[in-house]
């Protein structure tokens, strides 16, 4: 039988809403967009795509790591920005993370993200082994 578990990593800012950092079912973990906004809600790097992407991959590595994962175990990543212009920006920021792992991945232009001032908000699937 297959379970469900919800994981909330501490350190990290509490979710905004009705949701946690991230749920794992098997072995597929969804994690939950990560934002760049510290433990009061403040957007961190305000007007830097870059900043905000460094932020953001940072937080998605702690949940990887408390689920015993890591970027090597991305399926797939869909990252929301407010200026698609901005991927040439993040691309190598992403390399950075990921290395030579090349996960699936969409990238969505919204025109504004959860929090005012937010620039890029990215969320992932990862396979883990059970």
């Amino acid at each position: 039988m297959t379970t469900r578990e919800e994981i909330s990593v501490e350190g990290l800012a509490e979710p905004i809403s009705h949701y946690c950092h991230a749920v794992r079912y098997g072995d597929l973990l969804f994690v939950s967009g990560c934002a760049p906004f510290d433990d009061d809600g403040n957007v961190v790097a305000p007007g830097d795509v870059v900043g905000q992407t460094e932020f953001v991959l940072e937080q998605m590595g702690q949940i990887l790591a408390a689920a015993g994962g890591s970027f090597a175990d991305v399926l797939k990543v869909t990252v929301f920005l407010t200026d698609v212009a901005d991927r040439q920006t993040i691309n190598p920021v992403r390399q950075k993370y990921f290395g030579d792992a090349r996960p699936a991945s969409t990238l969505i232009g919204v025109t504004e993200l959860a929090v005012p001032g937010m620039l890029v908000e990215i969320e992932a699937v990862a396979g883990l082994p059970a």
